[in-house]
């Protein structure tokens, strides 16, 4: 009877134990899995992982369609043989598109913009060297006939239409004025159409190479050379030389120019070609703006007789003029004239001159 009681302790003891790790776990009693799965979910983490795909999602409006209907997301840059069409879907029902805007100015047939029933449709049949820069669109928020641009909804794609014959992007004249401010930079614009062609900056006279140094003189195939601090010492007449894979090819000239105004109102003065007039004289009031090469002057007169409609004669014209250290100067002038001054001439002539910035009034007084 003991060995009997004895062989049941053991057989409880050896067989009990294995009998118990045997039995099926619960959810959760291994310890070590458990763990593992706490740390994963990371608030953190999930929160970037939702900022990744937001920003996929801003990114994947604009897409390029393929052969047999696929469509690609598209990069920053985009390389295409010229001669290619394109074919650009924006996704939304009120798309705005922008492109290179000398398809506008010559009304290009080439290019066609459809809306779809999800999507905006851009096409751009047989392209051209010319055709490269960047094309965008954006989805439009309207209240009524108030539309703003929605900043989260918007793509974006730089593209370049390689041409070996023509390496630098097309332009439509042989020579371009280029102003160097010395409160902003100032862009020479001899954009490539091959991202890895190898462009220099040279100046004509005296011929020699400019040097880019990365810093204050940079090269962006997107833009051009871009001066970050113009100083007089940069005016001149430049060009462009890129070379890739054969023979190097030159851009059109660039004329810089130093620009010696600094921003603001316009700065105005005026004169009367006589402070008394008699009777019949020939009366000549002239207003004058000296401003940036670059900025539009609008003139606007007062006078006596105005409000009864006494003819005046008004010529509006501007030219450019070299302060002699090669600083450059817009001078712009507007001349009043009575050609018969009478006794309802008599009195104040106000001339106001205005730009982007403000406007100035100067006036004089003449009488009989």
């Amino acid at each position: 009877q003991n060995k009997w009681l004895l062989w049941r302790n053991y057989d409880l003891n050896i067989i009990g134990q294995p009998v118990k790790s045997k039995r099926p776990k619960e959810p959760g009693e291994n310890k070590i899995k458990p763990i593992n799965k706490k740390v994963k979910p990371k608030t953190p983490k999930m929160k970037e992982r939702e900022s990744a795909d937001s920003s996929l999602k801003s990114q994947s409006i604009l897409t390029q369609v393929m052969d047999k209907g696929h469509f690609q997301k598209l990069a920053a840059t985009l390389s295409l043989s010229a001669g290619q069409s394109l074919e650009l879907r924006c996704k939304g029902s009120n798309v705005t598109w922008s492109y290179p805007s000398y398809l506008d100015t010559f009304k290009d047939s080439r290019l066609s913009i459809k809306q779809l029933d999800r999507s905006s449709q851009l096409i751009l049949a047989n392209s051209t060297a010319a055709d490269t820069g960047e094309y965008s669109c954006w989805l439009q928020l309207c209240n009524g006939n108030k539309c703003r641009k929605d900043e989260t909804k918007t793509g974006s794609t730089y593209i370049f239409f390689t041409d070996k014959e023509e390496l630098f992007v097309p332009t439509p004249g042989y020579f371009e004025i280029v102003y160097l401010n010395p409160d902003k930079p100032a862009v020479i614009p001899c954009r490539v159409t091959t991202p890895s062609a190898k462009v220099t900056l040279h100046r004509e006279f005296p011929a020699e190479e400019i040097e880019t140094d990365g810093t204050d003189i940079v090269y962006d195939a997107k833009k051009g050379f871009i001066f970050q601090h113009p100083t007089s010492n940069h005016k001149g007449i430049v060009y462009c030389k890129a070379e890739s894979q054969g023979a190097p090819q030159i851009s059109i000239r660039y004329h810089l120019l130093y620009v010696e105004v600094p921003k603001g109102p316009p700065s105005a003065t005026i004169a009367a070609s006589s402070s008394r007039a008699a009777l019949s004289d020939r009366l000549q009031v002239v207003c004058t703006v000296l401003g940036e090469p670059d900025v539009d002057v609008n003139f606007r007169w007062q006078y006596p007789g105005q409000e009864f409609e006494r003819p005046v004669i008004i010529q509006n014209f501007w030219r450019l003029i070299n302060r002699g250290i090669g600083h450059t100067t817009r001078i712009s002038k507007s001349v009043l004239l009575v050609e018969d001054f009478e006794a309802i001439d008599a009195g104040n002539y106000v001339c106001i001159a205005q730009n982007l910035q403000g406007q100035t009034t100067v006036a004089t007084k003449s009488s009989l």
